[in-house]
């Protein structure tokens, strides 16, 4: 049986009986370790971005590791799919900068807000409501919801690259690429590209490692590296169970997590939609990763999103949640090289963030450009992300523009009530976050 038959087998399995299968189970290994690689700077990435809300990155790696296992563990024995769950990049970004840094949150309330949020999110992935929204939002805004969000991500990276500042005459300009940091993130990010164009195997994690070392032959520190240890366990439940619903009631609350499941519910549904080789296993891994991120919150960290890295292992010939299982061993695996964490610099890590981001712009290519509406709606949602620094705000403007350009165009009879449901949630959004 060639390796085409084999995939094709691998789709109609069950997870116990791929293991029936010696050629299969070998295709759905290598797929774990290969999507492991693809996504493994996670491990390092998302703790950076969360120090910045003021969560110690040395504890943060732990909740990294263990959201992921446990996400993986859900894909594989749930759900059945290919599927890799780690904190998000975009989610955590809204976490951090919007939540925390812009809205003045602290990050056990920021903690707060993702949990009510996956909980809500677990409500629509259990119910009917998810097949409603699927069929009802257009796929033009989740388009734009990921790419905006990619823009964003492009953004930060290049600004803990030190390749942009702000700017004395304009919003940002660019920065001295004479300074080493800046020097040390060109590198990675040339490098990291033509690995990344060249489909090498962990070409990020590799990107990282080459540009870490050359930060410790020249003396590039970074203070913002985590300090991470396995010693550092026992000071692990500093983090966890410490998300505050103190303030539940209050309008910034309500405001962001009301935010933050938009985001989760339609990011996931957008990445799930393209990621899956299969339809037929959205459901099951729909709900599996509105689980998980719930227990994100729990453990101290962002919420967990499918990883767009996982279709290197489903290109590898991964179909079932064999695959995913592998990644989570990898993922257990890791904690025994975390100490390594500690030479790694912001400057490795930008070029990371920023190719990441351009990936989640390829959601560009699904927008209908034929329709006004539809691509103006979500230029709104690109746009408005990282130049008012606020996911939330640009996922409002593109869901109310939507349906008042779709009656203005006299297509609003085309429009589920779910489109105008959303449009004026949007709108109190926007209204009641100039109050607040």
């Amino acid at each position: 049986m060639n390796k085409l038959d084999q995939v094709k087998l691998a789709n109609h399995l069950a997870f116990k009986d791929v293991f029936k299968h010696p050629d299969v189970l070998k295709n759905e290994i290598i797929a774990g370790i290969t999507g492991f690689f693809a996504i493994s700077y996670i491990i390092v990435v998302n703790p950076m971005i969360l120090k910045d809300a003021g969560i110690p990155a040395d504890l943060s790696v732990f909740a990294t590791i263990f959201a992921s296992v446990i996400g993986c563990l859900v894909m594989a024995f749930f759900a059945n799919a290919p599927i890799i769950l780690t904190p998000g990049m975009g989610v955590n970004a809204f976490f951090t900068y919007t939540i925390v840094v812009n809205m003045g949150l602290s990050w056990q309330e920021a903690l707060g807000i993702s949990a009510v949020a996956s909980v809500i999110y677990m409500v629509i992935a259990f119910t009917k409501a998810a097949d409603v929204l699927a069929a009802a939002i257009p796929q033009s805004l989740k388009s734009g919801i990921t790419a905006g969000i990619g823009l964003f991500l492009v953004e930060v990276g290049l600004e803990k690259g030190q390749l942009i500042t702000r700017g004395t005459t304009s919003f940002v300009e660019l920065a001295n690429l004479g300074k080493p940091a800046a020097l040390l993130t060109l590198f990675g990010l040339v490098l990291s590209v033509i690995l990344y164009m060249k489909n090498v195997t962990g070409s990020f994690f590799i990107g990282i490692t080459v540009s870490s070392i050359i930060a410790a032959v020249f003396g590039i520190h970074d203070t913002a590296a985590p300090n991470a240890n396995l010693v550092n366990l026992g000071q692990y439940t500093k983090l966890m169970f410490k998300l505050d619903l103190s303030h539940v009631f209050t309008v910034p609350f309500v405001l962001a997590a009301f935010s933050m499941t938009m985001i989760l519910v339609f990011e996931s549904m957008g990445l799930l939609q393209g990621l899956l080789p299969t339809q037929q296993k959205f459901k099951k891994t729909f709900e599996g990763s509105s689980v998980t991120a719930l227990f994100s919150s729990l453990l101290g960290t962002s919420p967990t999103v499918a990883a767009a890295e996982s279709a290197a292992g489903i290109e590898s010939g991964g179909r079932t949640g064999v695959m995913a299982l592998t990644a989570g061993i990898m993922f257990a695996l890791s904690l025994f090289f975390i100490p390594l964490l500690t030479y790694v610099p912001g400057a490795a890590i930008a070029p990371v963030i920023i190719i990441t981001g351009a990936i989640m712009m390829e959601a560009i290519g699904d927008i209908d450009m034929t329709s006004f509406a539809d691509w103006f709606s979500a230029f709104l949602i690109i746009v408005l992300i990282p130049f008012t620094n606020s996911i939330s705000t640009g996922l409002a403007f593109g869901f109310v523009c939507y349906p008042i350009l779709k009656l203005a165009m006299r297509e609003g009879r085309q429009l589920h009530w779910t489109v105008y449901l959303l449009g004026t949630l949007f709108l109190l959004d926007l209204i009641l976050s100039t109050i607040v």
